[in-house]
């Protein structure tokens, strides 16, 4: 009696293992879009090659060329403006496609007001 007594035991404990059918999360978050940036306040530096840049700022603290494309780097007391520069499709020099921004420290802060204080550091040319 006690053996059956541990098989009836046995067989319940691996019948609550066995599982039904599949999975279903719930409360799953979908994924986000990708962040869009706005380029207002960018119209000096979107579209602009490197002359130009270094022209509008002055000479680049960092120029690094990485496969087809390039990123330059320029900084003042208040921040670091990195720019990325990539050919246009039908070939030609390459245009900033995107720009980042952030502080001295790291701390973020908006990429027009880092292109503005960039350009009066340098004279407002």
């Amino acid at each position: 009696m006690r053996t059956a007594a541990t098989a009836i035991l046995a067989g319940l404990t691996l019948g609550a293992c066995a599982t039904t059918g599949p999975v279903v999360r719930q409360n799953a978050v979908p994924v986000p879009p990708p962040p869009t940036y706005g380029t207002v306040g960018l119209e000096r530096v979107m579209g602009q090659n490197a002359i130009a840049l270094t022209q509008l700022f002055g000479p680049p603290a960092l120029d690094l060329t990485e496969g087809p494309g390039r990123k330059v780097q320029f900084a003042s007391d208040i921040c670091v403006l990195d720019a990325y520069l990539y050919p246009p499709a039908s070939g030609g020099v390459p245009i900033v496609r995107h720009v980042d921004s952030r502080q001295r420290i790291g701390a973020p802060i908006d990429r027009a007001s880092c292109v503005a204080a960039l350009t009066r550091a340098k004279g407002g040319r």
